[in-house]
């Protein structure tokens, strides 16, 4: 890019009406960092890149911050910070600014935290003792304060698996706010989790489309007890995070293959793998060495983030189109989620990758043995003809059981998260214990993320963030959009068509019984 490229592009970013001051000073920040060479590697790569195989998702040519990072918000706590000049805190209003100010300085590649925590169990300890009109009161200055001073919808806290006054407090605040900000995960547990609690979260989705519910069981046993829930719906080590998310578009791979199944599996798939992990490789080494975030940052200083608890996230995306394209190419009709063996061929598809990325070692990932933690990612604004992750593709669902079990058997591999959207028609309203059992049977069958949105509230869940009907509203009225996530939005609306889910009826199993065999 020659310099007066870069001049007419900075011209026309600081006199747009449509950016905000924060927004402006991001979008200049990653103009200058375009300017700067990307970290080298092969031709395979470039081509790879240009051409749609492979996509770092825009995380920019010279990384100088982890995509992802979850500070252990507890240890702060109870140590205090030297950077922030703060004490470890004594009472609930104490501990609230302590957080609040921490989050300001999380750094990652939205631009704002994506992780706050366990906001339940993080301040349960200096609720005691607290009226429930003032912790009330506390809590929605708190919530209010994030949606407003970290106006991006991949910000995200967690609750759960325990029951607490201020997980109630939060859910019941959510249903008050009707904020898109922050995101919001509930870890659910068979053992720990009362239905009372995953009933008061189902009613919270009813309102405002939150939160997710992830099976705590699976979690642990993949990245142990203390994970964290980020972004969309991205799973992590506390302590630690991930150095970037590089995504392979398995729809693009399945057309460059010549041959059948075996030749895709066997030759074509290992080659975009392998290319995938090169690029990956070339931004960690860049980012640790180079940049040297892991030398310099105030977290790592104060052992609140590990270089040893990092490691990457190598996301693949397009499963749909790349079982329908070799069903096809070898003289098939059937369709991923609707035909057995093609279903059943994406489930062979995803083994492979993670058979390849577990046997493929990257640089700085002790945080998972040295290799890559495996996501199903779940789509950007400019996905053309491609559908997310492992799903379904939008509008072609179909009904509720036959969804569950096509996809469900996917989940295993994704320790870094995977997830399926449910949309579902007022029929849920009427029958929230009926919900509560979805997700409880949902989780016990091996999802592990469970997430549906209700398709008559003013709420639009896009890839794993969400985003209110009315904002999209407003910013194509005005052009203006307080909420960053909010623009990104707008374009899987009109690309993707993510508010066209097909609706899903919550009724009984007499009603509507499913043929026998």
């Amino acid at each position: 890019m020659d310099m007066s490229e870069v001049r007419t592009r900075a011209r026309t970013l600081v006199d747009s009406p449509a950016l905000t001051y924060k927004q402006r000073v991001q979008a200049l920040a990653g103009l200058a960092e375009e300017t700067l060479d990307p970290p080298p590697t092969s031709t395979a790569v470039t081509d790879a890149l240009a051409t749609g195989l492979v996509c770092d998702i825009g995380e920019g040519h010279a990384p100088y911050r982890p995509r992802y990072l979850l500070p252990d918000y507890p240890k702060a706590l109870r140590q205090g910070s030297e950077f922030l000049g703060l004490k470890p805190p004594t009472d609930l209003y104490e501990a609230v600014a302590f957080l609040l100010s921490m989050y300001s300085q999380v750094p990652s590649i939205t631009g704002y935290p994506v992780y706050l925590g366990d906001v339940d169990s993080l301040l349960e300890p200096y609720a005691e003792g607290v009226d429930d009109e003032t912790l009330t009161k506390i809590l929605r200055l708190m919530w209010v304060t994030i949606d407003r001073s970290l106006p991006d919808a991949f910000t995200h806290a967690n609750l759960g698996p325990d029951d607490s006054r201020v997980g109630r407090t939060i859910l019941a605040l959510e249903r008050e706010l009707l904020q898109t900000v922050p995101n919001l995960t509930l870890k659910v547990d068979a053992e720990r989790t009362p239905d009372s609690l995953v009933l008061d979260a189902v009613r919270t989705v009813f309102a405002c489309g939150k939160p997710h519910f992830v099976n705590h069981a699976m979690m642990t046993a993949d990245l142990g007890p203390d994970y964290g829930v980020v972004s969309c719906y991205n799973s992590l080590r506390v302590g630690g995070g991930s150095h970037t998310l590089v995504r392979l578009n398995l729809a693009e791979s399945a057309r460059r293959n010549v041959g059948g199944v075996d030749d895709y599996l066997a030759a074509t798939l290992p080659e975009h793998v392998a290319v995938t992990a090169e690029l990956m490789a070339a931004r960690i080494t860049s980012l640790v060495e180079q940049a040297q975030f892991f030398d310099h940052s105030w977290l790592a200083d104060e052992g609140l983030v590990h270089l040893d608890r990092m490691s990457a996230m190598f996301g693949v995306y397009g499963l749909a189109e790349c079982v329908d394209s070799l069903v096809a190419a070898g003289g098939g009709t059937g369709r991923y989620g609707h035909d057995a063996d093609a279903t059943a061929l994406g489930w062979r598809i995803v083994e492979r990758v993670a058979e390849l990325v577990a046997a493929t070692p990257l640089p700085y990932c002790e945080g998972n043995g040295g290799r890559a933690f495996l996501h199903s990612q779940s789509g950007i604004d400019s996905d053309l003809g491609v559908t997310a992750g492992t799903r379904i593709p939008i509008g072609d669902e179909p009904p509720l059981y036959e969804h569950l079990a096509a996809v469900t058997p996917n989940h295993k591999w994704f320790a870094s998260g995977v997830s399926d959207i449910l949309s579902f028609d007022d029929t849920a309203v009427r029958n929230p214990q009926a919900c509560v059992d979805v997700v409880r049977g949902a989780l016990a069958t091996g999802m592990r993320d469970v997430t549906f949105n209700l398709d008559s509230n003013d709420f639009i869940r896009i890839t794993g963030y969400l985003v209110r009907k009315s904002d999209l509203a407003k910013l194509e009225a005005t052009g203006v959009a307080r909420h960053g996530s909010d623009v990104l939005a707008a374009g899987s609306v009109a690309n993707s068509h993510s508010d066209k889910r097909a609706p899903k009826r919550v009724i009984s199993h007499e009603s509507a019984p499913r043929a026998a065999g």
